[in-house]
C-alpha cells in the first residue's frame, strides 16, 4: 500500500473480481456466529460473579483466574493458532476450534469446583484461539470484490464489537431464569450449527507452499503475552508490587526475543516486514486502543449499574443497547465515508468522537442515574465503530493471501491486548482514586477486617454499611459511592485523552495514505 496510486500495472488491467454468491454469504453468517460468541465469552461472566460466588465460593484469587484465564490464553495463542490456520487449512482449524468450544462451554456450565471451572474457562480460550484468526482470514478468501469484501469485514467487525457488549446482556436475561452455568450453555447449539454449516458453506484455503511449523516460535509468543497479561491484570487490582513489573518486564524481553526471532527465521509465525507498511501498523495501533476504550467502559459501567444504582443483571444490561445500536451507525458511517474519504480523517474523527463520548461519563456523580453513562458510551462506540472497520479492512487488505491467518491473528490479538489494557489501566486508575478517597468516611472504630474489605471494592464497602447502624452505616454507603465514582470520573478522563493522542498521531501517520480500488483490491 502506498501514499498515492502509481502506473497501471497488469494486475490493474485484469477484469473486475468475481462477486460473492449467496453461498458465500451464508459462509459468512457462521463466521459471523462464530465471532460474536468468542467477543461474548470475554464479558459474560461480568454480571454472573455474584452467583458463581455464592456457589462454588472461590477464593479471591481463584475468581480472578476465573474472570482471566480465558482472556490470558486467547490471546496469547492467536498468533500461533493463526500461522497454524495457514499451514493446516483455516476451515479446518475452524471446525476442530468449533467442536473444542462447545465441549469446553458444557463443562464450564456443569463446573463443580472452582478448580474445575478454571481449566474449563482455559481449555474455551485454546477453543477460541482457533476461531478468532480462522474467522478474518476466511473472509480474504470469500470476498475478492472490494467493496464487497469491506461490507464483509464491517459485519465481521460488528460480530466482535457487538458480541463483547452482548455478553453482559445475554448473561443478565439467563440469569433472570437459570443457573449461572446456563451462560455457557448457550454456546452450544450455535457451535452444532457451526459443524453441521461449516463444511457446507465455507471454503477450505491453506498455504500452497506449507512452511515449516516454528515450535519454538509459538512458544516464545505464549511466554511473551501472557505475563505481560498477568501483570496487567495484578495492576488493575491495585498490587503494584514487584510480582506485576517482573512479569511485564520478563514479557516485554520474551517478546522482543521473538520478534528478533522471526526478523532472522525463513518460516516466521508472523511477517514483520508487515510492519513497514505504515498503513498496517497504525491499523494494528488503532485497533489496540479502541478495544481499550470500548472495554474499558463496559468494565466501568457494570460496576456502576450494579454497586451504585443497584440494578438487576438484565436491566442494567439492556441499558447498553443504546451503545450497541450507535456502534452499527459508525460501522455504516465508515463504510460509506471510505469510499471517498482518506483513511487520515476516518480514524481520526473516530478516535475524537469516542474520546468526547469519555469525556460525557466523566460528568456522572453519585446521584446522576444512568443517563450520562448511556449517552457517553453510545457517543464513544459511534466512534470506535468508525476506527475499527477501516483499520480490519486494512490489515487484511495488506496481507498477503497465503500470510492472511498470521495477519488475522495479529489484529486478533491486539484487539484482547486492548481489552485487556484498557480494563487493567482505567480499573487500576478507578480502584487507586477509590482507595484514597474512601479513607476519609471510613467510620472510627471499625473493624480491621471489614476496614480493609471496604478499601477493597465498593460491592465490601456496601455489605460492611449494612452491618453499622445508622447514621454511621448511610454514611459510609453514600461516601463509598462518591469516591467510587470520582475514580470512574479520573479514568474516563484518562482514557479520553490517550484517545486524542492517538487521533493525532493517526492523522499525522496515515496523512499520505490514500485506500483506492487499486490499492484495496486483491
Amino acid at each position: 500500500m502506498s501514499g498515492t496510486a502509481g502506473a497501471p500495472s497488469a494486475q490493474d488491467t485484469k477484469a473486475s473480481p468475481v462477486k460473492a454468491t449467496y453461498e458465500e454469504w451464508l459462509g459468512l453468517v457462521v463466521i459471523v456466529l462464530c465471532c460474536v460468541l468468542v467477543a461474548m465469552d470475554i464479558s459474560v461472566l461480568f454480571y454472573a460473579v455474584p452467583f458463581v460466588a455464592a456457589d462454588l465460593t472461590p477464593s479471591t484469587s481463584q475468581m480472578l483466574w476465573v474472570m482471566d484465564i480465558y482472556g490470558f490464553l486467547l490471546a496469547g495463542l492467536l498468533i500461533t493458532m493463526g500461522a497454524l490456520g495457514d499451514r493446516i487449512g483455516r476451515r479446518r482449524l475452524l471446525l476442530f476450534g468449533a467442536v473444542g468450544f462447545g465441549v469446553a462451554s458444557v463443562l464450564a456450565a456443569y463446573s463443580s469446583s472452582p478448580g474445575l471451572l478454571i481449566a474449563s474457562r482455559a481449555l474455551l480460550g485454546v477453543a477460541g484461539a482457533t476461531l478468532a484468526p480462522s474467522t478474518l482470514s476466511l473472509i480474504r478468501n470469500m470476498f475478492h470484490d472490494e467493496g464487497q469484501r469491506r461490507a464483509a469485514i464491517g459485519l465481521w467487525t460488528a460480530g466482535f464489537a457487538a458480541g463483547a457488549m452482548l455478553g453482559p446482556i445475554t448473561a443478565g436475561l439467563l440469569l433472570e431464569r437459570f443457573w449461572w452455568g446456563s451462560v455457557f450453555l448457550i454456546n452450544v447449539p450455535v457451535m452444532i450449527l457451526v459443524i453441521v454449516l461449516g463444511p457446507i458453506l465455507l471454503p477450505e484455503f491453506r498455504s500452497p507452499s506449507p512452511e515449516r511449523f516454528d515450535l519454538f516460535s509459538a512458544a516464545l509468543s505464549l511466554a511473551a503475552v501472557l505475563p505481560v497479561v498477568y501483570g496487567a491484570k495484578r495492576f488493575a487490582e491495585g498490587h503494584l508490587d514487584w510480582k506485576s513489573v517482573v512479569a511485564v518486564l520478563a514479557g516485554l524481553a520474551v517478546g522482543a526475543l521473538f520478534v528478533r526471532r522471526q526478523r532472522r527465521s525463513r518460516d516466521p509465525l508472523i511477517d514483520t516486514k508487515l510492519f513497514r507498511d505504515r498503513a498496517f501498523g497504525t491499523a494494528i495501533v488503532t485497533t489496540t486502543v479502541v478495544q481499550f476504550a470500548m472495554l474499558g467502559m463496559m468494565m466501568l459501567s457494570s460496576q456502576y449499574a450494579l454497586s451504585v444504582l443497584g440494578l438487576r443483571p438484565f436491566v442494567a444490561s439492556m441499558w447498553q443497547l443504546p451503545a450497541i445500536a450507535t456502534l452499527f451507525l459508525g460501522l455504516t458511517l465508515a463504510g460509506l465515508l471510505a469510499k471517498r474519504v482518506r483513511p487520515a480523517f476516518i480514524v481520526c474523527t473516530g478516535l475524537t468522537v469516542a474520546a468526547v463520548g469519555f469525556a460525557v461519563m466523566s460528568l456522572v456523580t453519585a446521584d446522576s442515574g444512568l443517563a450520562i453513562i448511556v449517552v457517553g458510551s453510545s457517543i464513544m462506540t459511534s466512534g470506535v465503530g468508525m476506527v475499527v472497520l477501516l483499520a480490519t479492512d486494512v490489515v487484511v487488505a495488506t496481507a498477503p493471501p497465503e500470510r492472511a491467518g498470521s495477519a488475522s491473528a495479529l489484529s486478533e490479538t491486539s484487539n484482547e491486548f486492548g481489552g485487556a489494557i484498557g480494563i487493567a489501566m482505567l480499573g487500576s486508575i478507578a480502584l487507586t482514586v477509590y482507595r484514597r478517597e474512601v479513607e476519609d468516611v471510613i467510620p472510627p472504630g471499625l473493624p480491621a477486617s471489614a476496614g480493609e474489605a471496604t478499601r477493597g471494592t465498593l460491592q465490601a464497602a456496601t455489605e460492611v454499611a449494612k452491618s453499622l447502624p445508622d447514621p454511621a452505616g448511610a454514611a459510609l454507603r453514600q461516601g463509598s459511592i462518591e469516591a467510587f465514582t470520582e475514580g470512574l470520573q479520573v479514568a474516563v478522563l484518562t482514557g479520553s485523552a490517550i484517545l486524542l493522542i492517538v487521533a493525532a498521531a493517526a492523522a499525522i501517520a496515515l496523512r499520505p495514505v490514500r485506500i483506492d480500488a487499486q490499492q484495496m483490491g486483491e
